[in-house]
Protein backbone atom coordinates (compact mmCIF):
# COMPACT_ATOMS: atom_id res chain seq x y z
CA UNK A 1 0.00 0.00 0.00
CA UNK A 2 1.46 3.46 -0.88
CA UNK A 3 2.00 6.24 1.28
CA UNK A 4 -0.87 8.21 -0.11
CA UNK A 5 -3.17 5.45 0.49
CA UNK A 6 -6.40 5.74 2.33
CA UNK A 7 -7.10 3.82 5.48
CA UNK A 8 -8.26 0.69 4.15
CA UNK A 9 -10.51 -2.24 6.46
CA UNK A 10 -12.43 -5.45 5.06
CA UNK A 11 -15.63 -7.00 5.61
CA UNK A 12 -15.44 -11.05 4.69
CA UNK A 13 -18.91 -12.83 4.15
CA UNK A 14 -18.98 -16.19 6.45
CA UNK A 15 -22.31 -16.62 6.99
CA UNK A 16 -23.46 -19.03 4.42
CA UNK A 17 -24.04 -22.87 6.09
CA UNK A 18 -23.05 -24.54 3.15
CA UNK A 19 -25.60 -26.94 2.89
CA UNK A 20 -24.33 -28.11 -0.70
CA UNK A 21 -20.97 -29.30 1.40
CA UNK A 22 -23.22 -32.13 3.11
CA UNK A 23 -20.64 -31.38 5.95
CA UNK A 24 -21.46 -30.30 9.65
CA UNK A 25 -18.62 -27.72 9.29
CA UNK A 26 -19.11 -24.39 8.20
CA UNK A 27 -18.01 -23.90 4.92
CA UNK A 28 -15.18 -21.29 5.23
CA UNK A 29 -13.50 -23.76 7.54
CA UNK A 30 -12.94 -26.88 4.98
CA UNK A 31 -9.63 -26.10 4.36
CA UNK A 32 -7.02 -25.21 1.42
CA UNK A 33 -3.73 -26.10 0.66
CA UNK A 34 -3.61 -26.85 4.93
CA UNK A 35 -5.21 -23.88 5.57
CA UNK A 36 -8.96 -23.14 6.43
CA UNK A 37 -10.42 -21.20 3.86
CA UNK A 38 -11.44 -18.37 5.71
CA UNK A 39 -7.89 -17.68 6.85
CA UNK A 40 -6.76 -17.58 3.43
CA UNK A 41 -9.48 -14.07 3.06
CA UNK A 42 -8.10 -13.09 6.37
CA UNK A 43 -5.09 -12.90 5.08
CA UNK A 44 -5.25 -11.48 2.13
CA UNK A 45 -6.95 -8.13 4.24
CA UNK A 46 -4.30 -8.16 5.76
CA UNK A 47 -1.73 -8.22 2.67
CA UNK A 48 -3.58 -5.40 1.17
CA UNK A 49 -3.27 -3.46 4.00
CA UNK A 50 -6.98 -3.66 5.85
CA UNK A 51 -5.95 -2.15 9.21
CA UNK A 52 -9.69 -3.15 10.36
CA UNK A 53 -11.31 -6.97 9.93
CA UNK A 54 -14.78 -7.99 10.18
CA UNK A 55 -16.19 -11.23 9.07
CA UNK A 56 -19.65 -11.76 9.06
CA UNK A 57 -20.55 -15.11 10.48
CA UNK A 58 -23.85 -16.78 11.59
CA UNK A 59 -24.50 -17.40 15.43
CA UNK A 60 -24.77 -21.30 15.31
CA UNK A 61 -21.36 -21.29 13.33
CA UNK A 62 -19.45 -21.77 16.68
CA UNK A 63 -16.69 -23.62 15.52
CA UNK A 64 -15.99 -21.15 13.55
CA UNK A 65 -16.84 -18.00 15.84
CA UNK A 66 -14.21 -20.34 18.05
CA UNK A 67 -11.31 -20.38 15.24
CA UNK A 68 -11.29 -16.37 14.54
CA UNK A 69 -11.45 -15.83 18.33
CA UNK A 70 -7.68 -17.85 18.43
CA UNK A 71 -7.01 -15.85 15.50
CA UNK A 72 -3.67 -13.46 16.10
CA UNK A 73 -4.49 -9.83 15.74
CA UNK A 74 -7.60 -7.67 15.68
CA UNK A 75 -10.54 -9.26 14.02
CA UNK A 76 -14.44 -8.53 14.85
CA UNK A 77 -17.00 -10.42 14.18
CA UNK A 78 -20.34 -9.70 13.11
CA UNK A 79 -23.28 -11.59 12.96
CA UNK A 80 -25.87 -12.08 10.43
CA UNK A 81 -29.36 -14.00 11.96
CA UNK A 82 -31.17 -14.61 9.11
CA UNK A 83 -28.89 -14.43 6.44
CA UNK A 84 -31.06 -12.11 3.99
CA UNK A 85 -28.23 -11.30 1.23
CA UNK A 86 -24.38 -9.85 0.33
CA UNK A 87 -25.87 -6.42 0.87
CA UNK A 88 -27.60 -7.15 4.54
CA UNK A 89 -24.34 -9.39 5.38
CA UNK A 90 -22.41 -5.84 4.70
CA UNK A 91 -24.58 -3.77 6.69
CA UNK A 92 -24.08 -5.73 9.73
CA UNK A 93 -20.83 -5.44 9.62
CA UNK A 94 -21.50 -1.77 9.70
CA UNK A 95 -21.34 -0.97 13.49
CA UNK A 96 -17.86 -2.60 13.86
CA UNK A 97 -16.91 -0.59 11.12
CA UNK A 98 -18.49 3.10 12.99
CA UNK A 99 -16.17 6.30 12.69
CA UNK A 100 -14.02 4.77 10.35
CA UNK A 101 -12.72 7.12 7.26
CA UNK A 102 -11.26 5.45 4.40
CA UNK A 103 -11.75 2.63 1.34
CA UNK A 104 -13.74 -0.88 2.59
CA UNK A 105 -13.62 -4.22 0.33
CA UNK A 106 -15.98 -6.89 0.69
CA UNK A 107 -14.01 -10.26 0.33
CA UNK A 108 -15.71 -14.00 0.77
CA UNK A 109 -14.44 -16.43 3.24
CA UNK A 110 -15.31 -19.13 0.50
CA UNK A 111 -12.42 -18.08 -2.14
CA UNK A 112 -9.19 -18.74 -1.13
CA UNK A 113 -7.35 -18.04 -4.27
CA UNK A 114 -7.64 -14.45 -4.77
CA UNK A 115 -4.31 -12.78 -5.48
CA UNK A 116 -3.18 -9.10 -3.45
CA UNK A 117 -2.53 -8.19 -6.42
CA UNK A 118 -6.39 -7.76 -7.99
CA UNK A 119 -7.52 -6.69 -4.66
CA UNK A 120 -4.18 -3.85 -4.85
CA UNK A 121 -5.92 -3.14 -8.10
CA UNK A 122 -9.09 -2.51 -6.91
CA UNK A 123 -8.07 -0.11 -4.20
CA UNK A 124 -6.19 1.78 -7.08
CA UNK A 125 -9.79 2.35 -9.28
CA UNK A 126 -10.95 4.00 -6.04
CA UNK A 127 -7.86 6.34 -5.71
CA UNK A 128 -7.86 7.02 -9.82
CA UNK A 129 -11.55 8.08 -10.26
CA UNK A 130 -13.80 5.39 -9.39
CA UNK A 131 -16.30 5.22 -6.17
CA UNK A 132 -17.43 1.72 -6.87
CA UNK A 133 -14.99 -1.21 -7.98
CA UNK A 134 -15.45 -4.48 -8.79
CA UNK A 135 -13.58 -7.51 -9.43
CA UNK A 136 -14.59 -9.46 -12.16
CA UNK A 137 -13.47 -12.21 -14.83
CA UNK A 138 -13.22 -13.34 -18.22
CA UNK A 139 -14.34 -16.81 -18.68
CA UNK A 140 -15.54 -18.69 -21.90
CA UNK A 141 -18.77 -20.66 -20.43
CA UNK A 142 -20.35 -18.14 -17.98
CA UNK A 143 -22.77 -19.72 -17.35
CA UNK A 144 -25.34 -18.13 -14.55
CA UNK A 145 -23.00 -15.50 -13.89
CA UNK A 146 -23.72 -11.51 -13.47
CA UNK A 147 -22.49 -9.82 -16.20
CA UNK A 148 -20.74 -6.42 -15.61
CA UNK A 149 -21.66 -4.53 -18.32
CA UNK A 150 -18.77 -1.61 -19.06
CA UNK A 151 -18.55 1.15 -21.56
CA UNK A 152 -16.15 1.81 -23.89
CA UNK A 153 -13.27 3.40 -21.47
CA UNK A 154 -14.02 0.85 -19.44
CA UNK A 155 -16.53 2.20 -16.96
CA UNK A 156 -18.56 0.23 -15.31
CA UNK A 157 -22.25 0.57 -16.63
CA UNK A 158 -24.25 -2.35 -14.40
CA UNK A 159 -24.03 -5.95 -12.87
CA UNK A 160 -26.92 -8.09 -14.68
CA UNK A 161 -28.04 -10.99 -13.42
CA UNK A 162 -27.91 -14.13 -15.96
CA UNK A 163 -31.81 -14.57 -15.84
CA UNK A 164 -32.39 -10.84 -16.25
CA UNK A 165 -29.85 -10.33 -18.79
CA UNK A 166 -30.99 -9.95 -22.96
CA UNK A 167 -29.84 -11.99 -25.43
CA UNK A 168 -27.08 -9.45 -26.24
CA UNK A 169 -25.77 -8.87 -22.58
CA UNK A 170 -25.37 -13.23 -22.15
CA UNK A 171 -22.40 -12.69 -24.74
CA UNK A 172 -20.87 -10.32 -22.14
CA UNK A 173 -18.21 -12.83 -21.14
CA UNK A 174 -16.43 -10.64 -18.25
CA UNK A 175 -18.76 -11.70 -15.11
CA UNK A 176 -18.42 -10.50 -11.34
CA UNK A 177 -16.89 -12.33 -8.63
CA UNK A 178 -19.16 -10.52 -5.82
CA UNK A 179 -15.70 -8.83 -4.61
CA UNK A 180 -16.23 -5.15 -4.37
CA UNK A 181 -14.64 -1.99 -2.83
CA UNK A 182 -15.75 1.79 -2.29
CA UNK A 183 -15.37 4.17 -0.18
CA UNK A 184 -16.90 3.06 3.54
CA UNK A 185 -18.99 5.56 4.35
CA UNK A 186 -20.02 6.00 1.09
CA UNK A 187 -20.72 1.89 0.48
CA UNK A 188 -22.91 2.08 3.35
CA UNK A 189 -24.90 5.05 2.59
CA UNK A 190 -26.26 3.44 -0.73
CA UNK A 191 -26.58 0.76 1.02
CA UNK A 192 -29.39 1.95 2.91
CA UNK A 193 -31.40 2.28 -0.20
CA UNK A 194 -30.80 -1.42 -1.30
CA UNK A 195 -33.83 -3.15 -1.20
CA UNK A 196 -35.32 -6.46 -1.16
CA UNK A 197 -38.03 -6.21 -4.32
CA UNK A 198 -37.00 -9.36 -6.24
CA UNK A 199 -37.68 -12.99 -6.55
CA UNK A 200 -35.65 -14.36 -3.43
CA UNK A 201 -36.55 -11.25 -1.31
CA UNK A 202 -33.02 -10.36 -0.26
CA UNK A 203 -31.02 -7.35 -0.03
CA UNK A 204 -28.02 -7.29 -2.71
CA UNK A 205 -24.59 -6.02 -2.75
CA UNK A 206 -24.45 -5.76 -6.49
CA UNK A 207 -27.35 -2.79 -6.57
CA UNK A 208 -24.75 -0.62 -5.42
CA UNK A 209 -23.26 -0.41 -8.86
CA UNK A 210 -26.82 0.75 -9.94
CA UNK A 211 -27.54 3.05 -6.98
CA UNK A 212 -24.29 5.05 -7.61
CA UNK A 213 -24.59 5.01 -10.95
CA UNK A 214 -27.85 7.25 -10.33
CA UNK A 215 -26.01 9.81 -8.35
CA UNK A 216 -23.58 10.13 -11.50
CA UNK A 217 -20.61 8.47 -9.50
CA UNK A 218 -18.01 6.37 -11.47
CA UNK A 219 -17.93 2.94 -11.38
CA UNK A 220 -14.76 0.36 -12.53
CA UNK A 221 -14.44 -3.57 -13.20
CA UNK A 222 -11.07 -4.61 -12.79
CA UNK A 223 -10.08 -7.89 -14.21
CA UNK A 224 -8.25 -11.27 -12.52
CA UNK A 225 -8.45 -14.47 -13.59
CA UNK A 226 -11.46 -16.84 -13.69
CA UNK A 227 -9.18 -19.36 -11.50
CA UNK A 228 -8.17 -17.36 -9.15
CA UNK A 229 -12.02 -16.40 -7.84
CA UNK A 230 -13.39 -19.80 -7.68
CA UNK A 231 -15.40 -19.87 -4.57
CA UNK A 232 -16.08 -23.11 -2.95
CA UNK A 233 -19.65 -23.79 -2.41
CA UNK A 234 -19.43 -28.05 -2.84
CA UNK A 235 -16.40 -30.57 -2.13
CA UNK A 236 -16.25 -30.59 -6.12
CA UNK A 237 -15.31 -26.70 -6.05
CA UNK A 238 -13.16 -27.23 -3.27
CA UNK A 239 -11.33 -30.17 -5.08
CA UNK A 240 -11.04 -27.57 -7.73
CA UNK A 241 -9.20 -24.80 -5.77
CA UNK A 242 -6.76 -27.63 -4.48
CA UNK A 243 -6.31 -28.52 -7.54
CA UNK A 244 -5.55 -25.31 -9.00
CA UNK A 245 -2.93 -24.54 -5.59
CA UNK A 246 -0.96 -27.45 -5.66
CA UNK A 247 -0.69 -26.81 -9.80
CA UNK A 248 0.53 -22.92 -8.48
CA UNK A 249 2.93 -24.81 -5.38
CA UNK A 250 4.42 -27.18 -8.20
CA UNK A 251 5.43 -24.31 -10.78
CA UNK A 252 6.80 -21.95 -8.07
CA UNK A 253 9.12 -24.43 -6.65
CA UNK A 254 10.48 -25.86 -10.20
CA UNK A 255 11.15 -22.15 -10.50
CA UNK A 256 12.61 -21.47 -7.55
CA UNK A 257 15.44 -24.52 -8.02
CA UNK A 258 13.79 -27.48 -6.48
CA UNK A 259 14.08 -31.09 -8.18
CA UNK A 260 10.74 -32.05 -7.93
CA UNK A 261 11.01 -35.82 -9.58
CA UNK A 262 7.29 -36.44 -10.06
CA UNK A 263 5.50 -33.09 -9.67
CA UNK A 264 1.99 -34.12 -9.97
CA UNK A 265 2.60 -36.61 -7.12
CA UNK A 266 3.84 -33.78 -4.56
CA UNK A 267 1.35 -31.96 -2.49
CA UNK A 268 2.33 -28.95 0.07
CA UNK A 269 0.66 -26.72 2.24
CA UNK A 270 0.07 -22.88 1.81
CA UNK A 271 3.24 -22.08 4.09
CA UNK A 272 5.29 -24.79 2.37
CA UNK A 273 9.32 -23.83 2.31
CA UNK A 274 11.81 -25.63 0.04
CA UNK A 275 15.24 -23.70 -1.05
CA UNK A 276 16.82 -24.35 -3.80
CA UNK A 277 18.76 -27.50 -4.87
CA UNK A 278 16.69 -29.64 -2.44
CA UNK A 279 15.40 -32.71 -3.61
CA UNK A 280 11.31 -34.02 -3.42
CA UNK A 281 11.20 -37.52 -4.30
CA UNK A 282 7.22 -39.00 -6.01
CA UNK A 283 4.30 -39.06 -3.46
CA UNK A 284 5.31 -36.63 -1.15
CA UNK A 285 2.97 -34.52 1.55
CA UNK A 286 3.93 -31.71 2.85
CA UNK A 287 1.57 -30.51 5.70
CA UNK A 288 1.61 -26.88 7.04
CA UNK A 289 4.47 -26.03 8.25
CA UNK A 290 7.45 -27.18 6.76
CA UNK A 291 10.34 -25.59 6.13
CA UNK A 292 13.26 -27.59 3.44
CA UNK A 293 16.88 -26.33 3.60
CA UNK A 294 19.03 -26.70 0.40
CA UNK A 295 20.16 -29.42 -0.84
CA UNK A 296 17.63 -31.81 1.19
CA UNK A 297 16.80 -34.63 -0.11
CA UNK A 298 12.89 -36.25 0.81
CA UNK A 299 12.73 -39.90 -0.21
CA UNK A 300 9.09 -40.80 -1.65
CA UNK A 301 6.06 -41.60 0.16
CA UNK A 302 7.40 -39.32 2.83
CA UNK A 303 4.69 -37.48 4.97
CA UNK A 304 5.76 -33.84 6.91
CA UNK A 305 4.28 -31.41 8.82
CA UNK A 306 5.90 -28.93 11.36
CA UNK A 307 8.74 -29.61 10.70
CA UNK A 308 12.57 -28.61 9.76
CA UNK A 309 14.91 -30.11 7.29
CA UNK A 310 18.04 -29.41 7.68
CA UNK A 311 21.15 -28.43 4.75
CA UNK A 312 21.69 -31.85 3.13
CA UNK A 313 20.01 -33.95 5.41
CA UNK A 314 17.76 -36.88 4.38
CA UNK A 315 14.06 -38.31 4.86
CA UNK A 316 12.22 -41.42 3.86
CA UNK A 317 11.34 -43.31 1.86
CA UNK A 318 7.99 -43.68 3.76
CA UNK A 319 8.96 -42.00 7.20
CA UNK A 320 6.72 -39.51 8.80
CA UNK A 321 8.05 -35.92 10.08
CA UNK A 322 5.61 -34.59 12.65
CA UNK A 323 5.33 -31.24 14.34
CA UNK A 324 8.54 -30.25 16.75
CA UNK A 325 10.85 -32.39 14.31
CA UNK A 326 14.05 -31.10 13.73
CA UNK A 327 16.70 -32.64 11.03
CA UNK A 328 19.95 -30.29 11.51
CA UNK A 329 22.77 -30.81 8.63
CA UNK A 330 23.37 -34.34 7.07
CA UNK A 331 20.87 -35.81 9.30
CA UNK A 332 19.16 -38.81 8.40
CA UNK A 333 16.37 -40.04 9.04
CA UNK A 334 15.06 -43.74 7.10
CA UNK A 335 12.32 -45.72 5.85
CA UNK A 336 9.53 -46.30 8.51
CA UNK A 337 10.98 -43.81 11.21
CA UNK A 338 8.47 -41.42 12.75
CA UNK A 339 10.10 -37.95 14.76
CA UNK A 340 7.77 -35.84 16.64
CA UNK A 341 9.07 -32.88 18.68
CA UNK A 342 12.81 -33.90 18.48
CA UNK A 343 15.96 -32.02 17.21
CA UNK A 344 18.62 -34.36 15.67
CA UNK A 345 21.72 -32.65 15.45
CA UNK A 346 24.12 -32.99 12.58
CA UNK A 347 24.66 -35.97 10.89
CA UNK A 348 22.48 -37.78 13.34
CA UNK A 349 20.93 -41.39 12.18
CA UNK A 350 17.99 -43.58 12.66
CA UNK A 351 17.78 -45.63 9.56
CA UNK A 352 14.92 -47.75 9.88
CA UNK A 353 11.68 -48.97 12.12
CA UNK A 354 11.63 -46.13 15.24
CA UNK A 355 9.90 -43.69 17.58
CA UNK A 356 11.56 -40.75 18.36
CA UNK A 357 9.37 -38.50 19.90
CA UNK A 358 10.19 -36.01 22.56
CA UNK A 359 13.77 -35.31 23.16
CA UNK A 360 17.14 -34.76 21.34
CA UNK A 361 19.44 -36.57 19.68
CA UNK A 362 23.31 -35.44 19.99
CA UNK A 363 25.59 -35.05 16.66
CA UNK A 364 26.79 -37.97 14.94
CA UNK A 365 24.36 -40.64 17.23
CA UNK A 366 22.87 -43.60 15.62
CA UNK A 367 19.77 -44.72 16.44
CA UNK A 368 19.29 -48.69 15.84
CA UNK A 369 16.01 -50.14 13.88
CA UNK A 370 13.09 -51.08 16.16
CA UNK A 371 14.13 -48.16 18.82
CA UNK A 372 11.35 -46.75 20.76
CA UNK A 373 11.50 -43.43 22.80
CA UNK A 374 8.81 -44.19 25.57
CA UNK A 375 7.67 -40.68 26.11
CA UNK A 376 4.37 -40.81 27.02
CA UNK A 377 2.88 -42.17 30.77
CA UNK A 378 -0.87 -41.86 29.51
CA UNK A 379 -1.10 -38.37 31.05
CA UNK A 380 2.23 -36.71 30.40
CA UNK A 381 5.00 -36.55 28.01
CA UNK A 382 8.74 -37.05 29.21
CA UNK A 383 12.16 -36.11 27.50
CA UNK A 384 14.65 -38.62 26.07
CA UNK A 385 18.62 -37.04 25.12
CA UNK A 386 20.91 -39.11 23.72
CA UNK A 387 24.60 -37.77 23.40
CA UNK A 388 26.93 -37.10 20.93
CA UNK A 389 28.51 -40.04 19.16
CA UNK A 390 26.11 -42.59 20.96
CA UNK A 391 25.15 -45.81 19.78
CA UNK A 392 21.44 -47.22 20.59
CA UNK A 393 21.42 -51.03 19.73
CA UNK A 394 18.32 -52.14 17.78
CA UNK A 395 15.48 -53.10 19.36
CA UNK A 396 15.22 -50.88 22.53
CA UNK A 397 13.02 -49.05 24.82
CA UNK A 398 13.91 -45.69 26.25
CA UNK A 399 12.09 -44.74 28.87
CA UNK A 400 11.60 -41.28 29.30
CA UNK A 401 12.98 -39.17 31.12
CA UNK A 402 15.98 -40.59 30.75
CA UNK A 403 19.72 -39.45 29.03
CA UNK A 404 22.36 -41.33 27.48
CA UNK A 405 25.27 -39.84 27.63
CA UNK A 406 27.99 -39.09 24.82
CA UNK A 407 29.70 -42.07 23.30
CA UNK A 408 27.44 -44.43 25.34
CA UNK A 409 26.63 -47.79 24.02
CA UNK A 410 22.81 -49.46 24.29
CA UNK A 411 22.85 -53.54 23.87
CA UNK A 412 20.27 -54.60 21.56
CA UNK A 413 16.32 -55.14 23.15
CA UNK A 414 17.45 -53.38 25.92
CA UNK A 415 14.69 -51.55 27.81
CA UNK A 416 16.80 -48.44 29.47
CA UNK A 417 14.74 -46.82 32.31
CA UNK A 418 17.87 -44.81 34.08
CA UNK A 419 19.93 -42.47 32.76
CA UNK A 420 23.71 -43.96 31.58
CA UNK A 421 26.82 -41.83 31.71
CA UNK A 422 28.61 -41.04 29.19
CA UNK A 423 30.94 -43.77 27.07
CA UNK A 424 29.36 -46.34 29.23
CA UNK A 425 27.85 -49.34 27.91
CA UNK A 426 23.99 -50.09 29.16
CA UNK A 427 22.34 -53.90 28.98
CA UNK A 428 19.18 -55.00 30.16
CA UNK A 429 17.89 -58.73 29.17
CA UNK A 430 17.06 -61.23 31.03
CA UNK A 431 19.21 -64.63 31.18
CA UNK A 432 19.11 -66.94 28.39
CA UNK A 433 18.03 -70.25 28.67
CA UNK A 434 18.28 -73.33 26.61
CA UNK A 435 16.47 -76.45 27.40
CA UNK A 436 18.35 -79.10 24.60
CA UNK A 437 15.82 -81.22 22.92
CA UNK A 438 13.03 -79.78 23.66
CA UNK A 439 11.62 -78.39 20.13
CA UNK A 440 11.92 -81.98 19.03
CA UNK A 441 9.88 -83.33 21.69
CA UNK A 442 7.44 -80.36 21.90
CA UNK A 443 6.74 -81.31 18.04
CA UNK A 444 6.01 -84.52 18.25
CA UNK A 445 3.48 -84.17 21.29
CA UNK A 446 1.56 -81.61 19.48
CA UNK A 447 1.85 -83.73 16.23
CA UNK A 448 0.17 -86.17 18.12
CA UNK A 449 -2.29 -84.51 19.71
CA UNK A 450 -3.57 -82.90 16.81
CA UNK A 451 -3.53 -86.39 15.28
CA UNK A 452 -5.84 -87.27 17.66
CA UNK A 453 -8.04 -84.72 17.33
CA UNK A 454 -8.51 -84.85 13.62
CA UNK A 455 -9.67 -88.83 14.56
CA UNK A 456 -12.13 -87.58 16.85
Amino acid sequence: MSQTARNRAAVILAAGKGTRMKSDLPKVMHAVGGRPMVDWSIDLARQTGCARIVVVVHPSQQVLIDHIAGLPGDIAVAFQDPPMGTGHAVRCAERDLDAFDGDLVVLYGDSPLVPSAAIEDLFGALQRDASIGVLGFDTEAPKLYGRLITSGDGELEAIVEAREATPEQLQVTLCNSGVMAGDAAGMFRLLQKVTNENAKGEYYLTDLVGLARAEGLRCRAVRCAEADLIGCDTKAGLAEAEAVFQARARRDALEAGVTLVAPETVFFAHDTVIEADALIEPNVVFGPGVTIRTGAKIRAFSHLEGAEIGPGASVGPFARMRPGAVLEKDAFVGNFVEVKNVRMAEGAKASHLSYLGDGEVGAGANIGAGTIFCNYDGFFKYQTKIGAGAFVGSNSALVAPVTIGDGAYIGSGSVITKDVAADALAVERSTQMERKGWASAFREKMAARKAEKKKG
